[in-house]
């Protein structure tokens, strides 16, 4: 009996120790969990405000306060090619081009004496005149050759004084030396008209010699052919 109360004895105190060690052993890993429970998190940190955009730049101002717009870059021209540029060598022009040649003039002769009628446009004078003086005139009727008209009337021409004297006695010589058809000059030359200023009669005493011999503007004077002369006419 003593001993079974002995041995329960034992055993309680064996289970109490077993229940101290073991609450013992609980309150421990409770207190190494308290002190190892990580730290409580940290607050974010509070979010920086977006930066702003930066404003955009205004031109530059002038002291006069206007606006200044910034110049564009000016652009670079385009490369230019040049051109290779042949020589080209000409070439002679063939003679044998064709050309507008004027149309070959028909020439009609006109015979030696036929009779030319002039006027002459201006005075002449022995004492104011010289041998060479040339002087105009118009012809006061055509020149005709076989009928035909060769030279019209109003055709102009020109003359020449062969002599001119003033006195012993006083002399005056003049004839045509050319004559104009479609504005081109064509010789013409005629036997000389003598005028002088010899006594009317021969023997006559009482008749003087003229001082001075005058042909008058618009005398009308009839000269000859010396020569035979060509001039165009129109086919």
């Amino acid at each position: 009996m003593t001993n079974s109360h002995a041995t329960r004895g034992v055993f309680l105190a064996l289970a109490a120790a077993a229940f101290l060690t073991i609450a013992g052993c609980s309150n421990q890993a409770t207190d190494q969990a308290t002190n190892q429970a990580p730290p409580p998190p940290k607050k974010a940190a509070a979010a920086k405000p977006a930066s702003k955009p930066a404003a955009p730049k205004t031109a530059a101002k002038k002291p006069e306060g206007k606006l200044v717009a910034a110049k564009a870059p000016a652009p670079k021209p385009a490369p230019t090619k040049t051109a290779s540029t042949k020589t080209v060598s000409a070439k002679p022009v063939s003679s044998k081009v064709a050309s507008t040649k004027a149309a070959p003039q028909n020439f009609v002769t006109i015979p030696q004496g036929t009779a030319v009628r002039a006027t002459v446009t201006q005075a002449l004078t022995s004492n104011k005149n010289h041998s060479g003086d040339s002087f105009a005139a118009i012809l006061s009727s055509p020149i005709k050759v076989d009928g035909k008209t060769i030279v019209p009337k109003g055709a102009h021409v020109a003359g020449r004084v062969v002599t001119a004297k003033k006195s012993g006695p006083a002399e005056l010589t003049v004839a045509l030396t050319s004559v104009q058809v479609d504005g081109k000059s064509y010789k013409l030359a005629t036997e000389p008209i003598n005028h002088t200023g010899k006594a009317a009669k021969e023997g006559d005493e009482s008749a003087k010699p003229e001082k001075d011999i005058t042909v008058a503007a618009q005398s009308h004077l009839k000269f000859k052919l010396a020569k035979p002369a060509k001039i165009p006419v129109k086919s």
